[in-house]
């Protein structure tokens, strides 16, 4: 097997119910080299890992077509530049046709243009234009891409189009039967609807032009061996139909009036289940509202300085390494770095910070955020998929497009629900013709048709992913990003919260506070030894005391050597001399003394103080202590968490004294101290050896193991690659009040889940029994399925409204 296994989405067209995502899923995966399958019928996506070496996108694209599916493909049109011969198009065309996701490539020398069709989850636009200037010529897009009309609003016109004309056809059959009704005796009925060739003449175009749709899914699903909704809904209207045309050409030369058809039947409930649709699509459409929002953050051009001139280009054209200009009021186009200038920055659609944050040169920035009142020049270090936010809304898409584990209860009934209605259905209309009402074909059809009918699966299809799509995107609003739906699912049952103490329960950011010296150096000769030792430290404390020193005014010198020892300290050489900063742990290791000072080291630790003590040479040679603050929000947030029945541990690498006091003001009473990095994993799975099911709290990278064996990761941080990468969820605010935030949108998730398969499995379960029994016309057994799909979506998308 190839080292790479590639990962692809493929948007779908064409499915109608969950059993017809089943029979994709399963044909996908039995394409060799296919590592995993996910179909999506909610997001109408494919989610596919497979192996390049063995088979390719074009190999999944066939099989989705060959399953009677079809892979949606955009088009875009380039003028083509630097053309001067055909062997020019030719080698452009073959260039194009060769990259992975592209379709088909057809390039016109005499229009000098060039029509592409594509895969866009898997290549770009500016990939196509890239290739082109590779092949040595030149490719601009025509028109502006973002005028494109999104397959799904051209999808949503076409059944709009559709139902218009169904209806028209079907307001007269629903007014004849409507008629014959004793309480309607009232409305006037025109003759001419009454005659049958008249009914049979509305009847026809709903059936097999409006119903086409449905004839078409049914062959490909039998084809293929499996059964979807098309198939009832075929089975349903054609009995009607046909049943009717039969009573009609029986009739020619009887001169009657035939009442008792059953065209109204067929095209009542195809004009139905179209409205059903159509609502449905329209509400699905509304739960990605989360993506369309993040995605309006981003800026639509950039400033940019190329050979010397000042240009405004779309934003897709930014490259890194670009010189970018930030007028006052301008957002951030891109991730990147000031080179010169300074303002501030408003940060709140990506961090929740109300208040700006002062940046300078050097200082880092992120695209889509406001630069509030200073021009700035800035590097760019970031673009495309790459930035902040669209890392962002990446993880809400894949957490949109991913499976709950309490989906696959759903999956597997919805695939073998179709054959077991139509057994059911077939059953009824035996048990009506034969016992019940003996002879009577119309009446056992009826019967049959409407079990057919109010049996579509499509509520149980749309129950878990409608709730999933909502309640990752309603999330990601509030800064919450869950990488997948089984976290989603997975977190309103935890038990424990495990958290880190610095930067996640403190500010992370703390200052230097007490420096003691023994009496044969001299304190400013001994700060310049800590802090030469300490500048090559990445860890918050060092920083803390680095910079402390600093403000003193004290110059510091490059280290010859160093070597961080994680969990104890650190070991240096500076102008030829060994400085050794550290825990008492680790001046025991080293054989110094330090018996003298341990009392006020004690001391300094009570007061919530780090204390890292130093030695020269091997001799002690004094103390630093810095102390860090815990945020505003943690009180507030360990005590919410406590409300809610949940058990909250501090863990820490500091000292047992230093972790308790700051535990204390923060309202934690368990903590785990004294713990080297690779031990925080060892004491999340003692936790869960105890029963507990916990969620580890840190910021995604020095806690990845532990955030890896906890049930749920949790990364507190500013949406960064790398804390998404180690976590589960991130917390994108770096507020703790976010942990419970994310247990309460899990749980309301979970609720509205089990709500959305109870309506879903309740409405089928009582549904087919009534229906059989023969309380439930067709036409109302149509009504009632419809408004069950739409239903489970309206109910999912609640959450987008949700409130914490």
């Amino acid at each position: 097997m190839s080292d790479t296994v590639k990962d692809i989405n493929l948007q779908i067209t064409g499915m109608t119910c969950a059993a017809c995502a089943n029979r994709i899923e399963k044909g996908l995966n039995k394409i060799d080299g296919v590592e995993t399958a996910g179909v999506n019928f909610a997001l109408e996506q494919a989610n596919v890992s497979y192996d390049p070496e063995k088979t390719n996108i074009d190999a999944l694209q066939s099989k989705v077509r060959d399953l009677g599916y079809d892979v949606v493909q955009e088009k875009a049109e380039f003028s083509i530049t630097g053309m001067t011969c055909a062997a020019c198009a030719t080698r452009i065309e073959k260039g194009l046709n060769k990259m992975e996701g592209v379709s088909t490539a057809s390039i016109n020398l005499a229009l000098e243009s060039g029509t592409v069709e594509y895969d866009p989850n898997t290549v770009t636009i500016q990939n196509l234009v890239e290739k082109v200037e590779k092949l040595g010529y030149g490719a601009i897009l025509k028109g502006d891409q973002q005028d494109a009309v999104d397959y799904r609003t051209k999808e949503i016109e076409k059944q709009q189009g559709k139902f218009i004309f169904s209806l028209i056809l079907s307001v007269p059959l629903l007014w004849a039967m409507v008629s014959h009704f004793e309480f309607t005796n009232f409305i006037w009925l025109p003759d001419m609807l009454m005659n049958p060739w008249v009914q049979l003449a509305l009847a026809t175009p709903v059936q097999f032009v409006v119903g086409k749709q449905f004839y078409v899914g049914a062959y490909k699903a039998l084809r293929n061996g499996s059964a979807n909704m098309d198939v009832l809904v075929a089975l349903g209207t054609s009995a009607a139909y046909f049943y009717s045309l039969y009573l009609t050409i029986q009739s020619i030369g009887s001169g009657e009036k035939m009442v008792e058809l059953y065209f109204e039947t067929s095209a009542v409930l195809i004009t139905l289940i179209l409205l059903g649709k159509l609502f449905e699509a329209k509400a699905k459409g509304r739960s990605s509202e989360a993506i369309k929002k993040l995605m309006n953050l981003q800026a639509k051009t950039a400033t940019v300085v190329r050979d010397g001139n000042e240009l405004v280009i779309p934003i897709e054209q930014v490259i890194v390494g670009d010189m970018v200009y930030v007028k006052p009021g301008e957002k951030i186009p891109v991730d990147g770095e000031i080179i010169e200038g300074q303002s501030a920055i408003d940060e709140s659609m990506i961090t929740g910070e109300s208040v700006p944050v002062d940046k300078e040169a050097g200082d880092s920035l992120i695209g889509s955020t406001i630069n509030k009142n200073g021009f700035i020049k800035m590097k760019a270090t970031k673009v495309g998929k790459d930035t902040a936010l669209a890392q962002i809304v990446k993880v809400v898409e894949d957490a949109q497009g991913s499976k709950a584990p309490i989906q696959r209860l759903a999956d597997q009934i919805s695939g073998i629900f179709v054959p077991i209605v139509v057994a059911i259905a077939f059953l009824t209309f035996l048990i009506w013709i034969i016992w019940v009402e003996p002879g009577q074909f119309a009446v056992a059809l009826e019967k049959l048709i409407a079990v057919l009918v109010i049996a579509c699966p499509c509520a149980l299809g749309l129950a878990t992913p409608t709730s999933i799509m909502a309640g990752s995107g309603r999330s990601a609003e509030f800064g919450i990003l869950f990488k997948g739906g089984e976290h989603l699912e997975k977190t309103h049952d935890l038990t424990t919260i495990l958290l880190d103490k610095t930067g996640t329960v403190t500010n992370g950011q703390p200052v230097l506070t007490d420096v003691i010296v023994e009496s044969s150096m001299e304190q400013e000769t001994f700060l310049q030894f800590v802090g030469s030792a300490e500048k090559q430290s990445e860890h918050p404390l060092a920083q803390a005391i680095v910079k402390g020193i600093e403000d003193r005014g004290l110059s510091l010198n490059r280290s010859d050597s160093f070597e961080a020892i994680p969990g104890y300290g650190i070991k240096a050489k500076v102008k030829e001399t060994e400085v050794v900063i550290g825990t008492r742990k680790l001046m025991k290791q080293l054989h110094v003394n330090v018996e003298e000072i341990l009392s006020k080291v004690t001391e300094l630790e009570g007061t919530g103080k780090t204390v890292m003590l130093v030695a020269i040479d091997g001799q002690y040679a004094g103390l630093v202590a810095v102390a860090d603050t815990i945020k505003d929000s943690s009180k507030t947030a360990i005590s919410r968490l406590k409300d809610m029945g949940l058990n909250v541990y501090m863990i820490t690498g500091d000292n047992e004294r230093t972790a308790k006091a700051i535990a204390s003001e923060a309202g934690i009473e368990h903590v785990i101290a004294e713990v080297l990095p690779e031990q925080k994993a060892e004491e999340v799975k003692k936790l869960q050896e105890a029963g507990e099911k916990v969620a580890m709290v840190g910021d995604g990278i020095n806690d990845a193991p532990a955030l890896a064996l906890a049930e749920i990761g949790m990364a507190i941080g500013t949406g960064t690659d790398i804390a998404m990468e180690a976590a589960d969820i991130t917390l994108i605010r770096g507020d703790l009040n976010s942990i419970a935030d994310a247990i309460l949108m899990s749980k309301k998730t979970i609720v509205n889940i089990k709500q959305n398969l109870f309506w879903a499995f309740g409405y089928n379960t009582l549904g087919i029994p009534i229906a059989a029994l023969g309380f439930l016309a067709p036409w109302l057994a149509g009504a009632a399925m419809a408004f069950s799909s739409v239903s489970v979506v309206l109910n999912a998308l609640r959450l987008q409204r949700v409130k914490l």
